[in-house]
């Protein structure tokens, strides 16, 4: 059974011009620890992945070690370190990815027992996916070829993609602006 989660929090947030997972976000002290309550109420282990314990909180930390900040890297940390089959990966960046769309996403896992990905109207949507750990020699041949983007490892494996329409769900927080938008609508209490 999947029972473990890992929040991607260690970009660089270039276009954020602060660390997004450090943002005070819904009445908690920051995005990171919003997702983490969140994702706490379905998963037995939440695991936070970054270049570093920069949460301030005893919380379980998956660090990459390499001075590339990048998904597929830190995929490679995840899914090297972590027991079990498989994990479900969040972007601390996505928080109105609901319950249930991620308990939509397990339950396609137990049944497929492949790569699970969420498809927005925007596409793919790689950091709300389950990922097992079958896939671990791609993401590290892709690595040692410099690909560092999962849509790539996405384009090669054997997946199963799951629609949503709502594309509010996966709004990421890129910019101050989205960041903005973002707590008002936190504000309106939607549903996530």
């Amino acid at each position: 059974m999947l029972n473990k989660a890992v929040i991607l929090a260690g970009g660089k947030s270039s276009r954020m011009g602060r660390d997004k997972a450090l943002l005070p976000f819904a009445g908690e002290e920051t995005l990171t620890l919003y997702q983490y309550k969140r994702l706490s109420k379905i998963f037995d282990r939440v695991y936070i992945s970054s270049k570093s314990n920069k949460f301030g909180i005893d919380i379980d930390i998956i660090e990459d070690n390499l001075d590339i900040s990048s998904p597929m890297v830190a995929l490679e940390a995840i899914l090297s370190s972590i027991d079990g089959e498989a994990v479900f990966i969040l972007g601390v960046d996505m928080p109105f990815v609901s319950l249930d769309i991620i308990k939509r996403l397990i339950k396609e896992y137990e049944y497929s027992k492949k790569v699970v990905v969420a498809k927005s109207p925007n596409g793919l949507e790689p950091l709300s996916a389950i990922y097992p750990k079958s896939i671990l020699p791609t993401v590290r041949r892709l690595l040692g070829e410099s690909e560092h983007r999962l849509n790539t490892l996405l384009s090669i494996s054997d997946i199963k993609s799951i629609e949503f329409e709502d594309k509010l769900a996966f709004l990421n927080l890129n910019r101050p602006s989205d960041y903005e938008d973002a707590l008002k609508v936190a504000n309106q209490s939607y549903n996530f």
